[in-house]
């Protein structure tokens, strides 16, 4: 079956960085555009990054726009978010989805599967 395991998550100060790394398996991992969201405690999921099937267009959240980058590795199965600049306001729980269909859909319900979320927490 289809396996999302995102890792990198953690407790970081402000203007720090981290790298998320998202593992998939149980699909033709260059048929998906793959995406990072977000949710914070008491918030809706909300998108960050979206990539294209083959890495090259992507597109963010104007929150993030300048301090992520999202990117993938077609031979390995695995996309990546590069956060830089980290803010207080970054903290929320992460997930990696994977989707079909044209990068520029950006919904949460046009991704067809999801990893269990990793813990990002950014210290004021």
């Amino acid at each position: 079956q289809v396996q999302l395991v995102e890792s990198g998550g953690g407790l970081v100060q402000a203007g720090g960085s981290l790298r998320l790394s998202c593992a998939a398996s149980g699909l033709t991992f260059n048929n998906y555009r793959m995406g990072w969201f977000r949710q914070a405690p008491g918030k809706e999921r909300e998108f960050v990054a979206v990539i294209g099937r083959l890495g090259s267009i992507t597109y963010y959240a104007d929150s993030v726009k300048g301090r992520f980058t999202i990117s993938r590795d077609n031979a390995k199965n695995m996309v990546y978010l590069q956060m830089n600049s980290l803010k207080p306001a970054d903290t929320s729980v992460y997930y990696c989805a994977g989707g079909h269909g044209a990068v520029w859909r950006i919904g949460a319900d046009t991704f067809d599967h999801w990893g269990q979320g990793t813990q990002v927490t950014v210290s004021s």
